[in-house]
């Protein structure tokens, strides 16, 4: 079904916007996470980025045009579809009044002159932006400023989690950062107080007091009055670790696009924007002679280390409540409603790998290769998937849509969960290409710089735990795939060849599908071309 996207609101004062910049064209394939465009608000340039996917349909504003906010920008869509009705205004009375709901917000904005009138000049409130069109509210993942720093118009602000990404926020004002309203790690709904920018020396307990006495919209809860009497001692201690080396690279989204299409190594790009960071022009005039002898060293700042229970007394208990990141409320989320309303049913069978661990040790005696039996299960699966269709595919109600490409989603254990790090056209790589890649995405995913548009768009999953010794497993559906292969270890046991028992080396999977779009017969049939390509690893490189 098609999606119309609207002219986003993305700062506090903005009425209307001007596309400076279409980065997709009509016809071009949209990944959610993509940047769409580039717009002019009142305040600055920023990159839109679409929270859809499909193929960008239709373009209603063209570079160069002004449009008010919530004005048609685009449709995406499936191919093909027909969006007459759309664009002759057949959803528009229900857009409108979706959109007409914030309102009574506006008004409230509007009913508070006198609290504007009572903040000294030069002090800017900075509200929890809304920075997707589904975002209800924010947390602060890092803030890359803390109270007292110096703030130009266009520096990073902070960090921002919405229910889609991480996202970098711009300050659309210069100024002093007076105060901290949302600790890193704390989470707020739109509009609520995230920082006052102003003069140096200004009273930041009157701009609290007006700010919270004038107007609701700020959505500045009555508890937060102690953070009024001393918000210079609260956020004293908030310190950010910004470096640009391996262990942290900043750089905006557009400019790890045109780096990610180009490939070029944003280690080796040296950044001018604020902090270091690596911004669009960075990128395009970047010369690989330019290339830094070294990294700078890692400027860190030490982390408190959790404190480990004490030993108790026999027969007391002791429990401890941790609040959930927001990583671990995404992934309950989406995993409950996966098991809940994916009809799951599971196939296994065990596979022979005598002769994919001959050819392994083969290919990893040529120089300078080095393959894993995971990257051989990525390289079998991705081929099985073009011989397959219906398993590389999505359930969407009243349609089931055909992959014809092949992402191949790779679930990796992080400290606060598990992410599932994205191979795009898996099938189009090598043994060696993927094995590559596998490293690098997951290395990053482990320290947390991996991009979020690295995690998205997968059409099928493989989750392994065979080194750590699980015999076999079964894996909830990462949706909107419509299965996931759960891989086991490599165990050598008791096997009948020729009629003779002898030593075999096997491993066992498990395909979890979604029965409203792969029935039995055609899992069972991927899983035959699987063991094919495992048992026989010449098939693969022929």
């Amino acid at each position: 079904m098609a999606e119309v996207i609207t002219m986003p609101r993305l700062s506090d004062t903005m009425e209307e916007g001007t596309v400076a910049k279409w980065l997709k064209k009509v016809g071009d394939k949209v990944e959610e996470g993509d940047i769409l465009a580039e717009i002019e608000t009142d305040k600055a340039t920023m990159e839109f980025e679409s929270f859809h996917e499909g193929t960008l349909l239709h373009i209603g504003i063209q570079e160069g045009e002004g449009a008010p906010v919530d004005s048609l920008l685009a449709i995406i869509g499936n191919a093909g579809e027909d969006i007459s009705s759309l664009l002759n205004g057949g959803s528009a009375p229900a857009k409108e009044e979706a959109k007409e709901t914030p309102i009574p917000k506006a008004e409230e904005k509007a009913a508070a002159p006198k609290a504007a009138a009572s903040i000294p000049a030069g002090v800017e409130i900075v509200t929890m932006p809304r920075l997707s069109d589904t975002m209800e509210e924010g947390t602060v993942a890092s803030w890359l400023k803390k109270v007292g720093d110096k703030v130009e118009e266009g520096d990073i602000l902070a960090e921002i989690e919405t229910d889609k990404a991480t996202m970098e926020f711009e300050s659309f004002y210069s100024g002093v950062l007076l105060y901290i309203g949302i600790k890193e790690g704390e989470g707020a709904p739109v509009d609520s107080l995230l920082a006052i920018i102003g003069p140096e020396g200004t009273d930041v307990d009157a701009v609290l007091n007006a700010q919270s006495g004038g107007s609701t919209a700020s959505s500045t809860p009555a508890e937060e009055a102690p953070k009024a009497e001393a918000p210079k001692t609260e956020t004293a201690t908030e310190t950010v670790t910004v470096t640009q080396d391996g262990h942290r690279i900043l750089a905006s989204p557009l400019a790890k696009k045109i780096a990610s299409d180009k490939g070029i190594n944003l280690a080796n790009v040296k950044g001018s924007g604020d902090h270091g960071r690596i911004v669009k022009k960075d990128v395009e005039n970047y010369q690989p002679s330019a290339a830094p002898a070294s990294a700078p060293a890692a400027q860190t700042t030490a982390a408190a280390a959790p404190v480990a229970p004490m030993n108790l007394p026999v027969g007391q208990e002791s429990v401890e409540e941790v609040k959930n990141s927001t990583m671990r409320k995404v992934i309950a989320k989406r995993l409950g409603e996966s098991k809940f309303t994916a009809p799951h049913y599971y196939l296994t069978i065990e596979v022979d790998m005598d002769n994919a661990k001959a050819s392994r040790e083969q290919i990893n005696n040529l120089p300078d290769t080095k393959v894993s039996f995971n990257d051989m299960v990525l390289k079998a699966c991705a081929m099985a998937l073009k011989k397959h269709p219906q398993v590389n595919t999505s359930w969407n109600g009243d349609t089931t849509v055909y992959k014809h490409h092949v992402h191949m989603g790779v679930a990796v254990a992080v400290e606060d969960g598990l992410v599932v790090p994205v191979i795009k056209f898996a099938d189009q790589l090598t043994l060696s290409q993927l094995g590559t890649a596998v490293k690098d995405l997951a290395g990053r995913a482990r320290t947390k710089k991996i991009k979020p548009d690295e995690m998205e768009g997968s059409t099928f999953t493989v989750s392994n735990l065979g080194m750590f010794g699980i015999l076999e497993f079964t894996s909830i559906i990462n949706q909107p795939n419509s299965a996931i292969l759960s891989v086991g270890a490599i165990v050598e046991k008791p096997v009948v060849k020729n009629g003779q028992i002898v030593v075999g080396s096997t491993m066992t999977v498990t395909l979890a599908c979604d029965h409203r779009t792969v029935d039995g017969a055609t899992g069972a049939q991927f899983l035959q071309t699987l063991r094919a390509y495992l048992e026989n690893p010449v098939t693969m490189l022929a």
